[in-house]
């Protein structure tokens, strides 16, 4: 098989390790609201997360990551970067065990427009009518799939809308984190902060007994989420990112699919329009970051 991967081009083969991350998030996200269904949410995070930590920390040391010294300016990054994750976590794991998983999959969608947003208000990233117009087009979206007023809107739904700015935080964090900080270590501090503060607040919400069956869903949960995190590495280093990035909207497919398998959802039309809404204008919102950057990097060529 790697035989048969190495023959294909670098952009296919990293769209498809993009579409295998995107299978492990989503398997991930179907773990925990199988796990939630027996167990404390905050119990089954703060479980999955000592897993993952603990593998996080294993790739850290044996890449040398835990010898490196963090700097004030990262310190502050991280610290951004860690508050985002812990209450963007909290707030999308407790709508997904409320929600079908299509529609807070849906919902989160549309976090790479609240992202394009928040650099032009808060990193002075310039931004065209365009994408603003998109934008708007793509939050148009997000109110078809929650749809405020009719009898399936509830609270979890804006708690998925709340993780949207809590992850878009944590993404313009990590964006101020040098490169002299590895990935492995960013990513484990980021999990360890996650697992304690899930493993506080458990203290309060309570425990239930942890059955053989209830490890084994939490083992394939914790393998699903390094994979996620590991090809979605590897894709972006693998081919061109305009190629591969729009197949991170494939998590959406499989969201639809394992809800279906696993809990019996079946999307309904109004969440299929406003998840198309959504995926299409981040795509056009993408291209034409891509388009603006590349306009930027020729002119900066012809005035040398």
């Amino acid at each position: 098989m790697i035989r048969h991967l190495a023959g294909l081009a670098p952009n296919m083969r990293g769209a498809l390790f993009m579409v295998i991350a995107m299978a492990g998030f989503s398997c991930n996200d179907a773990m925990i609201k199988l796990l939630a269904l027996d167990l404390d949410l905050y119990q089954a995070i703060f479980l999955r997360g000592m897993v993952v930590t603990t593998a996080f920390a294993a790739l850290a040391a044996a890449t040398g990551g835990l010898r490196r010294r963090i700097g004030a300016r990262d310190r502050r990054a991280l610290t951004g970067r860690t508050i985002g994750e812990i209450l963007g976590a909290f707030c999308f794991l407790t709508a997904l065990t409320q929600l079908p998983m299509a529609n807070a999959t849906a919902i989160l969608q549309s976090m790479p427009l609240a992202i394009t947003l928040a650099a032009a208000w808060m990193l002075n990233e310039p931004v065209g009518w365009r994408r603003y117009a998109a934008i708007a087009v793509g939050f148009f979206g997000v109110l078809v799939i929650v749809r405020p007023g009719s009898e399936g809107f509830n609270a979890y739904a804006l708690l998925a809308l709340m993780a949207v700015g809590l992850f878009s935080l944590r993404d313009l964090s990590t964006r101020l984190i040098s490169p002299d900080v590895p990935t492995f270590l960013a990513a484990g501090i980021t999990s360890a902060f996650t697992t304690l503060a899930a493993g506080i607040v458990s203290i309060f919400t309570g425990w239930h007994a942890v059955a053989p069956e209830h490890l084994l869903i939490l083992v394939i949960g914790s393998a699903c989420l390094m994979i996620g995190y590991s090809f979605s590495i590897i894709a972006m280093r693998t081919g061109d990112v305009a190629v591969i990035s729009p197949f991170r909207y494939t998590l959406l497919i499989w969201a639809m699919l394992l809800g279906w398998a696993v809990y019996g959802d079946i999307p309904d039309v109004w969440m299929v329009v406003g998840a198309l809404i959504v995926v299409a204008s981040g795509i056009y919102t993408f291209n034409r970051e891509r388009r603006a950057a590349r306009n930027l990097t020729a002119r900066t060529a012809q005035t040398r």
